[in-house]
């Protein structure tokens, strides 16, 4: 294993993570897994656990800024943390499953929710580019002082919780799409919002993959080294880089590399 390489490339992502706020999981998986021919099951129980001290880190900072909306985060994480032990409980039992193979099923499932996020993401950066006047239906917005829409988004989260205890995958690009949908929040409470439920989730399923054995902190270590200084690099230079050609060109290398992930023959 090349652990500087890996620090650099995990530099490398870090800063497109802080320029563009695309997902760090949806870079770092399929980077272990091509380029360093790491198991998925290790690939992705070692992400997990290396994106959770840079979640943490940002989610405190939004924390101290009240750049945030607290009763989202709350009603989120009231969903999104048992659904992401509930997907941890799933690779357990698959994992104890003799005529299961858990690396292949999660090369798989990897690929799908890359490719599900990245085209939904792709979609919309597509029609914002070339249809800027185009007025798309609104989605009803929660009101989270009623007790219905607090049940709505406690399931929302326990739907995306499961997903991300299985893949890592969507922590944040397809919490920010409800954020966006559902609770129409401003930019600045977007973002803070986003890093900090993406926060609790994972420091919640960073431990249920710590009990699954397939930590290998060897990986966490390299890849803090590069992501967290990369991250804030990358916030740094946002203001100066233009994000729609940057986006396109990485939700097209993401295309690519869930195809991969989906059909690796």
């Amino acid at each position: 294993m090349h652990y500087l390489l890996l620090t650099l490339l995990s530099l490398f992502v870090g800063i497109i993570v802080g320029l563009t706020g695309i997902g760090g999981a949806s870079l770092i998986t399929p980077m272990l897994i091509f380029f360093f021919q790491v198991p998925p099951s290790i690939a992705v129980s070692s992400d997990v656990v290396a994106a959770t001290l840079m979640k943490v880190v940002g989610g405190f900072k939004h924390w101290e800024q009240k750049t945030l909306d607290v009763q989202v985060v709350k009603w989120l994480a009231f969903g999104s943390v048992p659904g992401s032990l509930f997907g941890v409980g799933i690779l357990h039992l698959v994992k104890q499953t003799p005529e299961h193979n858990l690396d292949d099923i999660l090369l798989h499932l990897v690929g799908m929710m890359i490719l599900f996020v990245t085209l939904s993401a792709l979609i919309q950066l597509l029609l914002l580019w070339f249809f800027p006047d185009l007025k798309l239906p609104e989605l009803p917005k929660l009101d989270l002082t009623k007790k219905l829409d607090c049940a709505k988004a406690m399931s929302v989260g326990a739907v995306l919780g499961c997903l991300v205890g299985l893949t890592s995958v969507s922590s944040g690009s397809m919490f920010a799409l409800v954020l966006i949908a559902f609770f129409q929040l401003d930019a600045r409470q977007l973002v803070g919002t986003d890093i900090l439920q993406a926060a609790i989730l994972l420091f919640f399923t960073s431990l249920g993959h710590l009990s699954l054995g397939t930590v290998d902190w060897s990986l966490v270590l390299p890849i803090w080294l590069g992501s967290v200084p990369g991250v804030l690099l990358g916030a740094k230079l946002c203001k100066l880089a233009p994000q729609r050609p940057l986006r396109f060109i990485i939700y097209t290398i993401l295309l690519m590399a869930s195809y991969k992930l989906v059909s690796p023959a």
